[in-house]
């Protein structure tokens, strides 16, 4: 009878023991896919002033659209967590997408080597940026399935364990995504 008693209390550290482990490393993957995030973010933004800069001397009376990526720009930078990140950055995408489509309007813009470098580092980054976002969104949905499901909810709120927020845009900033480019002569 002791002996078995013994076991129990054993097996119940181990599974205990196991299951938080399992917890924090995926806790510490979804850190660093947001991680993974920022980094692709920052090149982006690194990028931005340069693209903008391009465009202005062929586009100066775009004044207006010039502002609006800057605008959003150091919305995206000063941005702090998930959720305030993904509707920032879509504003921003937003933008950007205007600002890409003035080329369109200025066929000198369009063929500059320099603008047509940028263009293609942009679009670099952004399907890095996409690729990132669906491994975080992936690693945040197996986090916050594990501390809701069982065994993990036995245990999950005791040590701290929270949901994890998803990098997306709201509602409002995905209708501004999808709107198509006003391009003005």
């Amino acid at each position: 009878m002791g002996w078995l008693a013994l076991l129990l209390v054993a097996g119940g550290g181990l599974w205990l023991v196991s299951t938080y482990n399992a917890l924090v490393s995926l806790r510490q993957r979804g850190r660093q896919a947001f991680a993974d995030i920022d980094v692709q973010l920052k090149q982006r933004h690194d990028l931005i002033p340069n693209l903008v800069e391009t465009v202005k001397g062929y586009a100066a009376h775009e004044k207006s659209t010039l502002d609006e990526v800057v605008r959003a720009r150091n919305a995206a930078v000063a941005a702090q967590g998930p959720n305030a990140q993904g509707a920032a950055e879509g504003a921003l995408g937003a933008a950007l997408s205007r600002l890409i489509a003035l080329s369109e309007a200025y066929p000198d813009l369009k063929a500059n080597q320099n603008f047509q470098q940028l263009q293609g580092e942009l679009a670099d980054i952004e399907n890095k940026i996409a690729a990132a976002r669906r491994f975080l969104n992936n690693t945040v949905a197996e986090y916050n399935a594990a501390i809701e499901g069982v065994p993990g909810v036995l245990i999950a709120s005791r040590f701290g364990f929270e949901p994890l927020g998803y990098f997306g845009v709201d509602e409002a900033e995905r209708k501004a995504i999808e709107a198509p480019p006003a391009v003005k002569f």
